[in-house]
């Protein structure tokens, strides 16, 4: 036989003969008594394995257990080889400790020890021996939060109390205070500055808590143009703190209209109408809103207004929010409404704001009248804003809105001069019952508080953005309520349907006139390429008038995002 074969017999040999004897190991561990035996077995631990190392991690994992349960003087006395497979380790674990007592400076910050019950005579206090770990881990947690990331606790000059109590004084070894001293974004690096030291109030300077530094990037997905890509990481360098943001830039802007159309009573026609709502948001990278809306309706009714909200403006907290509204009712009246907000937000939720409100208008007839002619009004006014979104939902973005506004002023005319207040109110909220069902509600009104009225000074409102079933801005009011429900059911993640139910209430002095009004219908949602496709199919009734299929409206509308 030649020499490579005798090589190549020899390396199966060997190779079947290694595959014959590996075999696994098992392990056996006792006590110094039978009571501390069936102890170990009840805290349990690995029988086999695959080799002795293994095997050797296994008794260390035990003995550690055994120390955290409270069996302090545990010692691994022999470990023995009973034959080819089968270890036996022999242990002493001792008497159970129940409680350890731990001692503090004088100097030691007992703010940290709010949670636990401490000695009103010693600066000590008491935990019980399966408490020690984890405490310790939530008492180094706040250590760290105070700017000392790399603070350690340590348990030192550890003693018997009694035969159930042990004694330990708690050492902190702390360093460095550290602070924020650099803030880089990465991804959307023209993310406004204002919204760091602003909206997530994270600033150079400050002490450093990454956790309060994560739940506070966690208000990002609290931003309609902005999102976290990922938690934030820091830079720990001998003298600096680099704090780095990973965000990216979002689409908001969008594009909204509708199409109705109805059959008018008087001439049996069909007729349209529809509006255009054009929303800019963060074009300029400043976080801020332009507002572009248009509507001209089926009774001759055409509205055009603008707005725009800069928050943060030159860094400060504060924002502006400043708009022209413009309202011409056929060859009747035409009005002009001027506003500027000084916005302050408190949070990412909550938004306060004083302003001034001028209105003036214009009576197109050729004679005035007592309830029709020209005035001026001026009112400061005072509002309030919170929003919870749900930007994960693109179907349902927003959860919950509630906005508020009050305002105090006068009317001026060729009759005189009139004190006035106005109250308005938008609210809705979205009960998710669970991923395919919720019910959405919406609540608006609002109230004018004068002495007298004028027609061209009243609230118009009905149609697909009040009560629906009515023609859009038909309803005249000194004082109304609308109440908007909608079961809705999801079908897909982009499909959902809904039904209709609204009630309104309102009250017209200069024509004596109060009325309930209720609105019924159905509708569906469509999330596709272009946008959400919404169409609803809506009747209207009074008390005084039957629901008729005739009167029924049908809106169709599209929201593109770009």
């Amino acid at each position: 036989m030649s020499f490579y074969g005798r090589i190549v017999i020899i390396s199966v040999f060997l190779i079947f003969s290694n595959l014959g004897f590996a075999q696994s190991l098992s392990l056996k561990v006792i006590g110094e008594n039978e009571s501390a035996t069936q102890i170990i077995d009840s805290v349990g631990y690995e029988k086999r394995y695959d080799n002795y190392k293994a095997l050797q991690t296994e008794i260390t994992s035990l003995k550690t257990k055994l120390t955290k349960r409270g069996y302090i003087d545990t010692t691994i006395d022999s470990v023995s080889k009973k034959n080819d497979t089968l270890f036996e380790a022999q242990f002493s674990i001792g008497q159970r400790i129940d409680r350890i007592r731990i001692n503090y400076a004088t100097d030691f910050n007992i703010g940290f020890l709010n949670s636990i019950h401490r000695s009103t005579n010693r600066n000590f206090f008491e935990l019980k021996i399966t408490e020690v770990e984890p405490y310790l881990k939530n008492l180094n947690a706040r250590v760290a939060e105070e700017g000392d990331p790399f603070s350690t606790l340590q348990l030192v000059n550890i003693s018997k109390l009694t035969s159930k109590l042990i004694s330990a004084d708690l050492k902190i070894v702390t360093h460095q205070k550290r602070r924020i001293d650099h803030i880089i974004v990465k991804g959307y690096e023209k993310f406004p500055k204002s919204y760091i030291r602003h909206f997530l109030k994270l600033r150079t300077g400050k002490s450093f808590n990454l956790k309060a530094i994560k739940e506070k990037v966690e208000l990002l997905n609290e931003l309609r143009f902005a999102s976290k890509i990922k938690d934030p990481e820091v830079l720990f360098t001998q003298d600096s703190t680099t704090l780095y943001l990973y965000i990216e830039k979002t689409r908001t802007n969008n594009f909204d209209g509708f199409l109705g159309f109805g059959t008018n009573e008087t001439t049996n026609r069909i007729e349209f109408d529809g509006y255009l709502d054009l929303r800019l948001i963060n074009n300029l990278n400043y976080g801020e809103t332009l507002n572009l809306f248009y509507k001209s309706d089926e009774i001759d009714q055409q509205t055009f207004r603008v707005d725009i909200d800069v928050p943060f403006m030159f860094g400060s907290p504060v924002g502006l929010d400043v708009g022209l509204n413009i309202f011409r009712k056929d060859s009747t009246f035409l009005n002009a409404q001027q506003h500027a907000t000084i916005n302050y937000q408190i949070n990412a939720q909550h938004k306060v704001g004083v302003g001034v409100n001028t209105t003036t208008s214009t009576n197109l007839l050729e004679n005035d009248t007592n309830i029709l002619n020209d005035y001026t009004a001026n009112y400061y006014t005072l509002q309030y804003n919170y929003m919870k979104p749900q930007f994960y939902d693109p179907l349902f973005p927003v959860n919950f809105w509630f906005d508020f506004s009050s305002g105090i002023g006068s009317r001026t005319n060729n009759l005189g001069s009139q004190n006035q207040t106005i109250f308005s109110l938008e609210t809705y909220k979205i009960f998710n019952l669970n991923n395919k069902n919720s019910i959405y509600t919406r609540l608006t009104g609002a109230t004018l508080r004068s002495n007298d009225y004028l027609d061209n000074e009243l609230f118009r409102f009905g149609g697909i953005n009040s009560i629906r079933g009515f023609e859009e801005n038909s309803l005249v009011a000194n004082l109304y309520g609308v109440i908007n429900t909608e079961y809705r059911y999801r079908l897909s993640s982009g499909i959902y349907v809904h039904s209709v139910f609204d009630a309104a209430y309102f009250e017209n002095n200069l024509t004596s006139s109060k009325e309930k009004l209720f609105g019924f219908g159905f509708g569906l949602g469509l999330l596709t390429n272009a946008g959400l496709f919404q169409l609803n199919y809506s009747g209207g009734k009074t008390e005084d008038r039957p629901f008729k299929f005739s009167d029924s409206k049908v809106h169709v509308s599209l929201t593109a995002t770009f």
